[in-house]
């Protein structure tokens, strides 16, 4: 599988990744090279990624502990103090073994780390594949608030290997998907549909439709690598997504959802709000909407929940001067940035969700 060449980065596949990365290490002389994993990709991958590296320089191991709680400010200085009593310096490469969490966690700590070390992405995830690696954002959340402090800096080289989502429970491997359904829905509609039929879905087809998949955001992103306009369409169904999320993360009485799962509830919230603002065809919005509810189970939210999530869209990054900015659709592949949205219409859209499981 061909690599996909960016202006400041590449993204390699499959075997020929290893080699992109040892020739990495070998063409800039790095003075050492640590690893970050958390305790679940120390246990399922960690073995397997050491016996591809090529390397005469020390290699040290920094682990942490897995789950959005720890996406923080604090994992991030253990990391600095780990890497300075190791004696890192500039010349030090990091290479994040991980999902998202831990690939934006590590990204940030590199990119501040003596102002600056190279990083490698090494995604384990389907998310992390396909979303969280791929870019240049990096960071981590402000309390419950996601991804509210970081930085844009793309990683040397982003490394995909589809043999580590074998490690994966299946809800893991959901939540990835919701992030290729996304990206359907704003940029090819024929990857959409690809998963329109469960039955009919071709494992072997799957790292081709991970390659399409970051081919979109890759475009996207390298149009407009500092999100002034064009990127924000990526955010679609992230408004109320990391609302919902951070909410479930925050309370007491909430089951936690995973990225994917808040974001796919929020895919469908946005399609039906952009029925109520952009006319968006109201089948094309039943039929996607079917689609993501196949494959992600239902949410119950109540009067007061939804009253409660209106706190956190004040704090989700597209807003500016007071206003919460929706991406929506005109159509298929057409997304709509900083569309105004009333609460009347927020309801409309939920009351929507809630009929889709009865």
């Amino acid at each position: 599988m061909n690599s996909i060449e960016l202006n400041t980065y590449k993204i390699a596949f499959q075997e020929q990744a290893y080699l992109e990365l040892n020739e990495l290490i070998k063409n800039k002389s790095y003075s050492s090279i640590y690893i970050l994993v958390d305790s679940n990709t120390q246990e399922f991958c960690s073995r397997f990624l050491s016996e591809k590296i090529e390397a005469e320089v020390r290699i040290e191991w920094i682990e942490i502990e897995p789950g959005e709680e720890h996406k923080t400010i604090s994992t991030c200085n253990a990391i600095w103090k780990t890497l300075s009593e190791t004696g890192a310096d500039r010349k030090s490469l990091l290479i994040n073994l991980g999902g998202g969490i831990v690939t934006d966690i590590g990204g940030y700590a590199a990119s501040c780390f003596k102002r600056g070390i190279d990083f490698v992405h090494v995604p384990t995830t389907l998310l992390g594949m396909v979303d969280a690696a791929i870019g240049g954002k990096n960071g981590v959340n402000l309390d419950s608030l996601k991804n509210q402090i970081g930085v844009i800096r793309p990683p040397k080289l982003v490394l995909v290997d589809v043999g580590y989502l074998s490690t994966l429970p299946p809800e893991e491997m959901r939540s990835g998907l919701a992030e290729m359904l996304k990206h359907g829905l704003i940029a090819n509609v024929n990857n959409f549909f690809a998963f329109e039929d469960l039955s009919q879905f071709q494992v072997d087809k799957l790292p081709e439709l991970i390659r399409d998949s970051i081919q979109i955001k890759t475009k996207i992103a390298e149009e407009d690598p500092f999100e002034e306009g064009l990127r924000m369409a990526l955010n679609f169904g992230h408004t109320l997504g990391h609302a919902i999320e951070s909410y479930h993360m925050e309370s007491a009485t909430k089951t936690k959802l995973l990225h994917g799962e808040a974001v796919a509830i929020g895919m469908i919230l946005a399609l039906k709000l952009s029925v109520e603002v952009l006319q968006f065809k109201e089948d094309k919005c039943d039929e996607a909407s079917q689609i993501i509810s196949t494959y992600f189970k239902s949410v119950d939210f109540s009067k007061e929940d939804i009253t409660n999530l209106k706190t956190y869209l004040k704090h989700d990054k597209k807003n500016s001067s007071g206003n919460i900015n929706f991406v929506l659709l005109e159509d298929f592949g057409q997304p709509k940035i900083n569309c105004k949205v009333s609460d009347e219409q927020i309801k409309k859209a939920f009351a929507y969700y809630k009929s889709l499981s009865k």
